[in-house]
């Protein structure tokens, strides 16, 4: 099945893209989805301990598992000021 992966921040520059199509199988979890996304992208792994996952407007966890055409945000750590 189809999921669109949407980059923010920094994590923009180390995927080389904004966002990315992917084919996942059904039943994916975010992890499975993680997974293939650090065999395309190594160095999006290094951000792997302080990612912040996103499924439409919520933050979800890595055992959520994917929908059809799902948007789902890979985004660093959210700082303060």
């Amino acid at each position: 099945m189809k999921v669109r992966v949407q980059f923010f921040s920094h994590l923009k520059d180390v995927a080389r893209t904004s966002t990315m199509d992917m084919e996942v199988p059904e039943s994916a979890k975010v992890s499975d989805l993680l997974e293939i996304l650090y065999a395309r992208t190594p160095g999006l792994r290094d951000w792997d301990g302080s990612i912040l996952i996103g499924a439409g407007v919520e933050f979800v966890a890595r055992d959520y598992v994917l929908r059809p055409n799902e948007e789902i945000s890979i985004m660093p750590p959210v700082q303060g000021g």
